[in-house]
């Protein structure tokens, strides 16, 4: 599970900027009818949910980016050489171009809370720390500066958790995390950290492989069917069959599907449908169902893996392409799960509802007089009280974080009518 995220110095993140996950204390009878949206881990209360609302560019993709690209660096820094450049750009503004982004991630891992941060500039990783609390007291697994000094000795110090890690350091370049090239030099508690950004941490739907559709496919395929015929799909058995391993990675440039994924999907598995109609006609999935149920499908398999696995889903504009009983459907499967959660943008106001949501579970980005992104959570409006209506006062910008439109028709006839210079 992750409990808390930090970004400062990314693309139009300024200042930093915390998503929380950690629940804030809300005695109200509204909060405690939504329990279902939080879950214990020992004496911390944790949301499940977190829905992230704001204008087109104030910010909110650019949050996601980051996200991504921090954990990329994780997960591929280890392959960088010394004419690696990383792929963000810091704020460009105030002159921070040329000074340090941070990252800092709160999570848990087997039971055991971890805080990971490093900050880079576009050509070099300048410091990094990992602590653990393995017995409620937080405790060195290693810090490393770059500023300290040339030598190795200068730049690392280590607690006793890991074994040998000069060895490792030694092999260390600047434009590597630490972290990644222990967990590939076998390092026992770097391949944790690392197993928990590849494997529990996922980016985006259909964060796994092709062979792993099959398999996942296989173990989930009743609960699938059942998932998309609560969503209206009249779908009643799903085959697939795996013809080939992929020649290239599905994970490669995936946010969306695309017809680039389902040339991809197309070249590796065959996968049949069957309708209620008759079940015995087999359709094929990728050229005779409509768009919107062949990302349903791959939408509620990538669900069911995290919610049933207790994963961390990442999505930007979830709203894309689905109608909104269908994102409410989604909610819903993160509310009916044990500790899975989910991290999302949105345009949809519907799901403005107090009825629905905690306040804490609602965050705004907004768009500063300096053009930098601030983040911030309707629970920081302790004025608002649950009982008013949410969605109104958001279009009515009592939160900021929407678009100011001057959209009279006087105005919409002199720019048609303006002439070009």
């Amino acid at each position: 599970m992750v409990l808390e995220i930090k970004i400062s110095n990314f693309f139009s993140i300024k200042d930093e900027v915390c998503i929380d996950f950690r629940a804030a204390n809300i005695k109200s009878a509204a909060a405690r009818s939504l329990e279902h949206n939080t879950f214990w881990h020992e004496k911390t209360q944790v949301l499940k949910t977190l829905v992230m609302y704001g204008a087109n560019a104030s910010g909110k993709s650019n949050i996601i980016k980051t996200i991504r690209f921090c954990h990329s660096m994780v997960l591929s820094s280890h392959m960088h050489n010394e004419n690696s450049v990383f792929g963000f750009r810091p704020f460009k503004f105030d002159g921070l171009d040329s000074q340090p982004s941070s990252y800092s991630i709160r999570f848990i891992s087997n039971r055991i809370e971890y805080l990971y941060t490093f900050s880079l500039t576009n050509n070099q990783v300048v410091t990094e720390t990992l602590h653990f609390y393995p017995k409620g007291r937080i405790k060195e697994i290693f810090t490393r500066d770059e500023y300290r000094g040339k030598a190795k000795s200068e730049i690392y110090t280590f607690g006793d958790v890991i074994k040998r890690p000069m060895d490792v350091a030694e092999n260390t370049s600047n434009k590597t995390l630490y972290i990644s090239r222990a967990s590939q030099m076998d390092r026992k508690i770097p391949k944790e950290i690392f197993n928990y950004f590849h494997n529990t941490f996922i980016l985006q739907y259909l964060g796994f492989g092709i062979s792993a559709i099959e398999k996942l496919s296989k173990e989930n395929k009743i609960q699938l069917i059942q998932a998309l015929k609560i969503a209206d799909s009249d779908i009643v058995d799903v085959k697939i069959k795996l013809l080939k391993q992929p020649g290239k990675n599905i994970n490669a440039n995936l946010d969306t599907l695309t017809l680039t994924v389902e040339e991809v999907v197309q070249e590796s598995l065959q996968i049949t449908t069957y309708h209620r109609r008759d079940p015995n006609r087999g359709f094929d999935f990728l050229t005779e169902e409509s768009q919107g149920t062949i990302k349903l499908f791959f939408i509620m398999l990538t669900i069911l893996d995290i919610v049933k696995n207790n994963k961390i889903l990442l999505i930007d504009e979830i709203e894309e392409s689905l109608h909104p009983k269908i994102i409410a459907y989604i909610f819903n499967f993160f509310s009916a799960g044990e500790q899975a959660q989910l991290l999302c943008t949105t345009h949809n106001t519907k799901f403005l509802d107090l009825k629905s949501l905690r306040k804490d579970q609602i965050y705004f980005v907004n768009k500063r007089e300096d053009s930098s992104t601030d983040l911030y959570s309707l629970y920081d409006y302790s004025d608002f009280r649950e009982t008013m209506d949410l969605e109104k006062a958001y279009l009515q910008g009592r939160f900021d974080a929407i678009p100011y439109i001057e959209d009279n028709p006087e105005n919409i006839k002199d720019l048609l009518n303006e002439q070009t210079a």
